[in-house]
């Protein structure tokens, strides 16, 4: 039996209070269900923009929120209101980075320009690094924190230093995709599990910070079909036109899920992080234990390991398609994980813990025996 460690989703349960709300907006219906507006329930946006305003992001009030069917709605309908045929459309992503964005720019008309980071540096994105890339057709740059893949973890003080240099570039914008928010292990005894500094919380003079969230990673509501995106006023008002042009709000049980998520969002997030942390160590400790595997740090953020196989990659071949070809071989070998060539890193493999533990440990059992082979090939070779 195959065991896939490349589903984005994790392996968690519905939390009570949002599967309670959901139950609850269903009982005692009379006549249809009821329709919010397409922008999202009222109630929902108020509860996300005070959230986020805990969070330090005091500008931020509901007419700034918009649910989305979905964080990949809410990605395209940023993209498509924002990039400009013929003018500037180019979207600078940062890489290593989630594989899905690609498409969602080129079907927005965009242009995807990639902006290769170190593992050697812990995949900093330094300040001079980023000046030196955005150019005049720049319109967007993308960001993801925590990362997708490497969990690479964005703090408040990289966040200042950042946009001291997008700052100078007004017609910029700036997109953190943050739906790993609250997939967060740290260090600081007194919060282990705080969210990750969230993009809206810095300074924003020329109205340039847009943040995708959703309910399906931190939240644990996956299959519910829920995104929201923040965004100055204008491109706010905007996004909303075009939800009720394309296609209208979110069905009302999942809002309803939603908001009571949002009201414990802190306490769902830290369960989460507690439910993962024994299959997290394992992963770390099964993936140190190969033959030959290079020093890597814990990641900070999301529930993969972005682990490095290029020492296992054909010598005779493309880096992309050998990086293909190990991902499909492993997959052979019974276990299935996302190609990092897919992701600007061909040789690293995406590794997912959120999974029963019993089908993690089969996994690193029958990733040690494929390994150890492809080693003895290369010797053999």
């Amino acid at each position: 039996m195959l065991i896939s460690l490349a589903s984005g989703y994790g392996d968690f349960a519905v939390p009570a209070v949002a599967l309670e709300a959901a139950v609850q907006s269903l009982q005692g219906l009379a006549g249809p269900l009821p329709v919010s507006e397409a922008a999202g329930a009222p109630e929902l946006r108020a509860a996300l923009a005070a959230r986020y305003r805990q969070r330090g992001a005091a500008q931020v009030r509901a007419e700034h929120v918009i649910i989305t069917p979905g964080t990949k709605a809410a990605l395209f309908a940023v993209f498509s209101e924002v990039l400009r045929p013929g003018g500037a459309n180019e979207v600078l992503l940062p890489t290593p980075n989630w594989f899905g964005f690609g498409e969602l720019v080129r079907r927005a008309g965009g242009q995807l320009r990639e902006l290769p980071l170190r593992p050697a540096d812990d995949y900093t994105l330094a300040p001079a690094t980023l000046r030196q890339a955005l150019r005049p057709e720049t319109r967007l740059l993308l960001l993801t924190n925590p990362n997708n893949p490497t969990g690479r973890r964005y703090t408040a003080a990289e966040w200042a230093a950042l946009l001291g240099v997008t700052g100078d570039f007004p017609g910029l914008l700036v997109l953190s995709d943050e739906i790993y928010e609250g997939i967060v292990f740290d260090d600081d005894p007194a919060a282990p599990y705080a969210p990750a500094p969230t993009l809206l919380a810095q300074p924003d003079p020329h109205g340039q910070h847009v943040v995708v969230s959703g309910f399906s990673k931190s939240l644990a509501l996956a299959g519910w079909g829920l995104g929201l995106v923040v965004a100055p006023p204008a491109l706010a008002a905007r996004l909303a036109e075009r939800q009720f042009a394309l296609a209208g709000a979110v069905p009302a049980p999942s809002q309803a899920a939603a908001l009571a998520a949002t009201g414990h969002a802190e306490a769902i997030g830290a369960a989460l992080c507690r439910q993962l942390q024994p299959n997290r160590e394992l992963l770390l400790a099964g993936l140190r234990a190969l033959p030959g595997q290079p020093d890597f740090a814990a990641p900070a953020g999301t529930y993969y390991i972005f682990a490095d196989f290029s020492r296992l990659l054909a010598p005779s071949l493309p880096p992309l398609a050998a990086s293909k070809a190990l991902t499909a071989e492993l997959a052979a070998a019974g276990v299935l994980a996302v190609d990092g060539g897919t992701c600007g890193a061909p040789g690293f493999l995406r590794l997912s813990y959120a999974v029963a533990e019993t089908d993690l440990r089969e996994a690193l059992r029958r990733l040690g025996q494929f390994v150890a082979a492809r080693h003895r090939t290369i010797k053999l070779d």
